[in-house]
């Protein structure tokens, strides 16, 4: 989400992956709090049970929202409502970008999995598309999750901030946010609180495979998929080649990515995020199951927190009413993410090696992008505007960029 420059951090080792890479020589910093004043963001409400005026609310809200099931999934009179637009913009995705074109100012573009990042000087502009992303490669385009998963981001954005700044510094369009530069940390801050998983760096993949130290963490024998793990831990990966390599703390201080302070600061802002997550997961009947973090430095030395946050693409979920009846069965849980569709890709072919995937199922797209605002609007408490328009979506993009930037370059 708040992309930030990725410097050369790492003097011994350097990711081979460039795609997340934006060279600017001497960037420019200033202040990554929010700018308040600026027209194009929008804030988002803090959730009520953090508020102390709404506490008695927030504990008769968590009781009725601990019974989600699958029911309200499956037909919940909201997916009715949302369900015919979401057919109707199937081929409508925002899957490409190119605002070089329609955009003053913009240097270079890098396409992302999912984001498309262009340098616009002292600021980065990220795009956040359509396309999902798993198993390394573009598996297909959903309707309205760039949009929910930039807005999402934004909520858990402006409700972390106890725990750590941001590099975010507005939100001019649905699929947009512009963020300050800073130096990334070439490393994701994995932090898992169950074992789980399918793909090759999963918990659950590994830990089945007879693996029993995993990056750095030592795991007792006679765990079983889907267990709660006795505490949270963090598994942090770095990018080579294509993919993500899971890495130790020792590995990445040794290799230069990061100095032990560094190190240690991001882990602990990691650690505290994803409890802090978990508990407001719970508090709406969800389970936080893992997700990823990344962190970039500012001019100053203090690390933030960017990229996205807590979204169904970084982060997988369950419906905690059904969790512990279905894990003693030696069921699958009740997920909210997009781990049904990964499995589905898995059973048709080889997402790995296949060169050519078979298209994802309609049906399938379709659940997806209501799986997507579901979460959303359960964890904010508010409806996400889904509304078509007849105005193409890169139009838009790019009208309400160019207005953004050029506010803020008068500021």
């Amino acid at each position: 989400m708040a992309q930030c420059v990725r410097s050369t951090l790492n003097p011994l080792r350097t990711p081979h992956s460039v795609t997340r890479t934006v060279s600017v020589k001497n960037p420019a910093f200033a202040s990554v709090s929010f700018l308040r004043t600026s027209p194009e963001f929008r804030k988002y409400p803090k959730p009520c049970s953090l508020v102390m005026s709404c506490q008695g609310k927030a504990q008769n809200q968590q009781e009725e929202r601990s019974q989600l099931s699958l029911d309200d999934l499956v037909t919940s009179n909201r997916k009715g409502e949302v369900l015919g637009t979401i057919r109707d913009s199937l081929s409508n995705c925002l899957s490409e970008t190119n605002l070089l074109t329609t955009v003053p100012g913009l240097k270079s573009r890098i396409r992302g999995k999912v984001r498309d990042i262009y340098d616009a000087g002292d600021y980065l502009v990220l795009i956040t598309t359509d396309r999902l992303s798993a198993f390394d490669r573009n598996l297909a385009s959903i309707p309205f999750k760039g949009q929910v998963l930039n807005e999402t981001s934004l909520w858990w954005f402006n409700n972390t901030q106890h725990i750590t700044p941001n590099a975010i510094v507005s939100s001019p369009d649905k699929n947009v946010v512009i963020a300050k530069k800073c130096a990334v940390f070439p490393i994701e801050f994995v932090v898992r609180g169950y074992v789980t998983g399918s793909t090759d760096t999963s918990l659950w993949t590994v830990y089945n495979k007879g693996v029993r130290n995993y990056c750095g963490n030592e795991l007792s024998d006679g765990l079983v998929k889907n267990e709660k793990l006795p505490a949270n831990i963090l598994t942090p990966t770095t990018k080579a080649a294509d993919h993500d390599v899971p890495i130790s703390s020792n590995e990445i201080v040794e290799g230069g990515f990061m100095t032990q302070a560094e190190f240690d600061e991001a882990s602990m802002k990691a650690l505290s995020l994803f409890e802090f997550g978990q508990r407001v997961a719970k508090e709406h009947g969800l389970i936080l199951v893992d997700t990823k973090y990344e962190f970039g430095r500012s001019s100053d030395g203090s690390i933030l927190l960017i990229d996205e946050i807590h979204t169904p693409d970084s982060s997988r979920y369950w419906l905690a009413g059904s969790y512990e009846e279905r894990f003693q069965k030696g069921l699958e849980p009740e997920n909210v993410d997009k781990e049904f569709l990964r499995l589905w890709f898995k059973e048709n072919c080889n997402p790995y090696e296949d060169k050519v995937l078979p298209a994802a199922p309609a049906e399938l797209v379709t659940e997806l992008a209501w799986r997507y605002i579901f979460l959303y609007e359960t964890i904010t408490g508010s409806r996400i505007d889904i509304v078509p328009t007849q105005e193409p979506i890169h139009d838009r993009i790019s009208r309400n960029t160019s207005q953004a930037l050029s506010s803020l370059r008068q500021l």
